[in-house]
């Protein structure tokens, strides 16, 4: 909960930086550059450059992985996250953003999970709440159009950054001692950022955006610090502290804590933003079905920690997370 207030930074800052005619690459492109420099500064003060070589060491041995991983569940997530902030209020975004508790489950199954079924009832809950937001958008007198470009590339992001992050959950319950590091949040989170940069870089070669001014550049730098630095090793830390599907999907859902931080934010810094009855509609859904989402995947998951062993039979077994990653993985 503490890392999503720091996330709501990102679609506030993001806006504002939208609303200035800063361009949405720099945005994507900088907030990675800037974290990179921030996380590889205060690992070499707070561990030292034989640490730093050794991540070096780790990244090399599995490149591809790095710049797959990185390139999804940062790169492409992002970017699509920067793109939709020119599109819609920052709110509206963080709203739409929570279908990656829609997509969560998809992706874990994917990955060979099994995924509980019990919270679908919450799920289209929030479904509902996110049409029900962007729909009001419509009757508003918004183009179509613009509301495709908020939702569409929020939809593709949905899915980038659980893929991304079970990859890396993934690597990190490794036994290995090669990849022993990885505990390390900060030091997890600095790899998939060096990952993900050659794609950012390389949008912005292809876009060709104007030079970003100071104004952006210190604004990605807020975001790279709080988001990139404090957030996201906090999320990670909670996601990977356990390969069970029924935790993982608990700790996706507290992202819900965005959509009211990001209200809040954005409000104190416009210093006014009207909804109507419907907009709060939309927001209640969300939340509820995100919150329901949440204490029912939490409470199922310590039922079945508590169980007896005859009873746990069924728990989804992680093997291939205990098993050592061979390169043709």
């Amino acid at each position: 909960m503490v890392a999503s207030a720091l996330f709501s930074t990102t679609f506030v800052l993001n806006r504002a930086i939208s609303l200035q005619g800063g361009p949405w690459a720099w945005s994507a492109a900088l907030r990675y550059i800037e974290t990179a420099l921030l996380l590889t500064l205060w690992l070499l003060l707070s561990k030292g450059p034989a640490y730093l070589a050794m991540l070096g060491r780790l990244f090399l041995h599995r490149a591809g992985f790095w710049l797959g991983a990185g390139s999804v569940g940062y790169g492409v997530f992002y970017a699509c996250c920067c793109f939709a902030a020119n599109h819609a209020p920052g709110w509206i975004v963080a709203a739409t953003w929570q279908g990656t508790l829609l997509a969560t489950p998809i992706v874990l199954r994917f990955f060979g999970e099994k995924v509980p079924l019990r919270g679908l009832v919450f799920l289209g809950l929030i479904c509902a709440g996110i049409i029900g937001l962007n729909a009001n958008r419509l009757l508003d007198g918004v183009p179509l159009e613009q509301v495709l470009a908020g939702v569409v590339p929020l939809a593709i992001a949905a899915f980038c950054y659980p893929v991304g992050n079970q990859l890396l959950n993934r690597l990190r319950h490794n036994t290995t001692p090669l990849y022993r590091p990885l505990q390390d949040p900060l030091a997890a989170v600095l790899l998939m950022t060096l990952g993900a940069l050659p794609f950012l870089i390389g949008l912005v070669v292809v876009i060709r955006p104007p030079a970003p001014d100071v104004q952006q550049i210190a604004s990605t730098g807020i975001i790279a610090l709080v988001a990139g630095c404090l957030a996201t090793p906090l999320f990670i830390h909670a996601r990977n502290t356990s390969s069970n599907p029924y935790l993982i999907a608990a700790v996706d859902a507290t992202q819900a804590g965005e959509v009211a931080f990001t209200l809040l934010g954005e409000t104190l810094l416009t210093g006014h933003l009207a909804l109507g009855l419907a907009d709060y509609a939309g927001l209640a859904a969300v939340m509820g079905g995100l919150t329901g989402f949440a204490l029912s995947e939490e409470n199922a998951a310590h039922h079945l920690e508590q169980a007896p062993s005859g009873e746990t039979e069924a728990l989804p077994s992680p093997p291939e997370d205990e098993k050592p990653f061979s390169k043709e993985h």
